[in-house]
């Protein structure tokens, strides 16, 4: 059963790996999208980090002493 899940495995990514080398020669190419649109990305990751850096208004209350 093990090497069942090996070879589909093996053939899945083998799949992949053609389809991302072949898709861009078939894919016409796009123009490039407007300047606002690529500064999505970079506002919502800077705003992750600024929660990720913020203090918590409320204390720890998951570690009790008993």
């Amino acid at each position: 059963m093990l090497r069942y899940f090996c070879t589909n495995s093996f053939v899945f990514m083998f799949l992949l790996t053609t389809l991302l080398l072949v898709s861009p020669l078939v894919i016409p190419e796009l123009p490039p999208p407007p300047l606002i649109l690529l500064f999505i990305p970079v506002l919502l990751m800077s705003l992750l980090v600024c929660l990720a850096l913020s203090p918590s208004r409320y204390p720890n209350i998951g570690i009790a002493s008993v």
